[in-house]
């Protein structure tokens, strides 16, 4: 017998917003082929998690933070630094 899952029903959000700021993510949205609902949605969703993501707390023991700052102190080298240095900038073209 399979398990059913559980319903989730969308719940309304309302919102006061100026008619250019609606005008701009219409635009935006018409141009992604969404609706100004889920694009609203989408852009929110990843605003939450970004910043629940900026929030991370990552522990570790006394040695081991004591090896990332080392590494972190070192001066940059290494073939990728060498030609990320030597690459022309756009500027002296």
């Amino acid at each position: 017998m399979a398990t059913k899952t559980p319903v989730t029903r969308a719940k309304p959000i309302n919102l006061r917003i100026r008619e250019d700021v609606r005008n701009l993510i219409d635009r935006a949205a018409k141009l992604r082929g969404k609706t100004r609902s889920d694009f609203m949605i989408d852009a929110a969703y990843r605003a939450a998690e970004d910043t629940l993501l900026d929030q991370a707390f990552v522990k570790v023991d006394a040695a081991s933070y004591r090896h990332y700052l080392a590494i972190l102190d070192r001066p940059p080298s290494g073939e990728g630094f060498d030609r990320l240095m030597n690459t022309p900038k756009p500027w002296q073209k």
